[in-house]
């Protein structure tokens, strides 16, 4: 099941990445393979009212992170119960906790024995997996908040359903690729569960006691570079909650629903897209937290890149065609480069 998930997965990120790298290639030839892949990519001011064919209104943004939330939660808590059952990091006081625990009533033989010969370097990726989901959770649940109360979208703002489909898919997948390379004992764990509930019932399962503390203790044992990268994400993470905000108190100030002007502030001074540059950083974070191991990770980031720059590209022309006085000196998303 493992290598056939992860196998998926890479394929489906290169899939969706190749495509855009071509059609960014300087080429007369890709001209019109550019452009019909611009027309599934563009959304909101930069898509022309002739192109509304085939496509949804931009609010449905919010489906993505509905979305998201849901997965990553339920992703996110069953790896939680997994690694504290399973997987503990802590030495000989935990291990003991677990053995007398055991002969109280309050866990089962089966993981106590599983935790012992699980090897440590096992142990850290499965809590390793954890933080990458607690990252996660983070931004999807700050998404779906401003999605519903921080963007005003305008009524007549559409994108194409094939972007609607992508971001669906794109939901979906990050996440499990975060933590696809624990699938198989993951799903072996919740089955296992599910089958002593079906067999004893309720009130004869073994308790899950919430031991928060030591759940903490166990995260912050892991090794320096997830905390850097932890670093990196929040830096993005950051920097894009400013620049929603910005974007969403233009619509408040505009004259018309469908009014728009030149965004300024934060890092709106260097780029014309600040929170598609604050959202590769985030995921750039994600892939410095992971140890840079896991090639499914470094191909979801490849994706991010390739997607965000290719949009970003289309929207500072946009911006260069609809304000006469637009600043000359912001890049559309690398500062200094592009």
């Amino acid at each position: 099941m493992k290598f056939w998930l992860v196998g998926l997965l890479r394929v489906a990120w290169v899939a969706g990445t190749l495509p855009i790298i071509i059609a960014s290639l300087p080429s007369s030839r890709l001209h019109l393979f550019h452009e019909a892949l611009m027309g599934f990519a563009k959304r909101g001011k930069i898509m022309h009212s002739s192109s509304y064919k085939f496509t949804v209104p931009q609010r449905f943004f919010c489906h993505f992170y509905v979305v998201a939330v849901v997965w990553t939660t339920f992703l996110l808590s069953t790896t939680w119960l997994y690694a504290s059952k399973m997987a503990p990091l802590t030495s000989e006081p935990s291990l003991y906790s677990t053995f007398v625990s055991h002969f109280t009533g309050g866990s089962n033989i089966f993981s106590f024995h599983k935790s012992l010969l699980t090897p440590i370097k096992h142990r850290y990726a499965v809590w390793r997996s954890v933080f990458l989901l607690l990252l996660m959770e983070t931004q999807v649940l700050r998404r779906l908040v401003e999605t519903v109360y921080v963007f005003k979208y305008s009524p007549s703002a559409r994108m194409h359903i094939f972007g609607y489909l992508t971001g669906m898919f794109f939901y979906t997948a990050a996440p499990l690729s975060l933590c696809c390379n624990l699938t198989p004992e993951l799903f072996r764990f919740v089955a296992d569960l599910l089958a002593e509930f079906t067999i004893k019932g309720k009130s004869h399962m073994p308790a899950f006691e919430s031991d928060l503390l030591g759940s903490v203790d166990n995260l912050l044992k892991l090794r320096c570079l997830q905390w850097i990268g932890a670093a990196i994400f929040l830096q993005g993470w950051t920097h894009q909650r400013r620049c929603h905000a910005i974007l969403g108190s233009l619509r408040e100030h505009a004259e018309r629903v469908d009014d728009y002007v030149v965004p300024h502030g934060d890092w709106f001074e260097i780029v014309s897209s600040p929170h598609y540059l604050a959202e590769i950083v985030i995921y750039a974070g994600l892939l410095v937290a992971s140890g840079g191991e896991d090639l499914t990770i470094w191909l979801l980031f490849g994706f991010v890149v390739a997607n965000l720059v290719f949009t970003a590209a289309e929207t500072h022309r946009w911006y260069w065609r609809k304000f006469d006085n637009y600043p000359s000196n912001r890049y559309a998303i690398i500062p200094f480069v592009y």
